[in-house]
């Protein structure tokens, strides 16, 4: 006979709670997984910030910045989530991606986070090619656009 499975308390990727056998209060743990997979399901936060907002809805998330500071010190670079009116931390593996709404920006988590920089479009010089600089700035503003480039105007 083989030997039962053993689970953790938690999912290995996001620390989603995991029920177990006779536990009370099965809703509480169900409802924080739910709505943690709701806030980091279509990956996108408000804003990265170093300290939680003043004013927050239930559901946003937010990029913690390092040396953060108040109820989120201690989480530099995880996601934090307004869940039934306090804060709930969601680390970050390698490759995680989110899009922050406030700087209208795609950004991938490679033991930081980081973003892509948008390259300074070309502008004159000796000899200039029309169309390669048109295909150049169409293709800079095509990556703008899906928030793969910053947008610094």
């Amino acid at each position: 006979m083989s030997e039962p499975l053993t689970f953790p308390s938690t999912t290995p990727i996001t620390g989603l709670p995991l029920l177990f056998s006779g536990q009370s209060q099965k809703e509480f743990f169900v409802n924080q997984a739910f709505t943690t997979i709701d806030a980091i399901l279509f990956h996108s936060i408000e804003a990265s910030l170093i300290e939680p907002p003043a004013e927050s809805a239930e559901g946003e998330s937010f990029r913690v910045l390092p040396a953060a500071t108040s109820d989120w010190e201690g989480h530099d670079d995880g996601i934090a989530v307004k869940i039934a009116g306090t804060w709930h931390f969601v680390t970050p593996v390698e490759g995680t991606e989110v899009y922050d709404k406030s700087a209208k920006q795609r950004l991938v988590f490679k033991a930081n986070w980081q973003s892509a920089v948008t390259p300074v479009e070309p502008a004159g010089g000796s000899v200039v090619d029309v169309e390669a600089r048109t295909a150049i700035s169409e293709l800079i503003g095509a990556l703008k656009t899906l928030g793969l480039l910053a947008d610094q105007s």
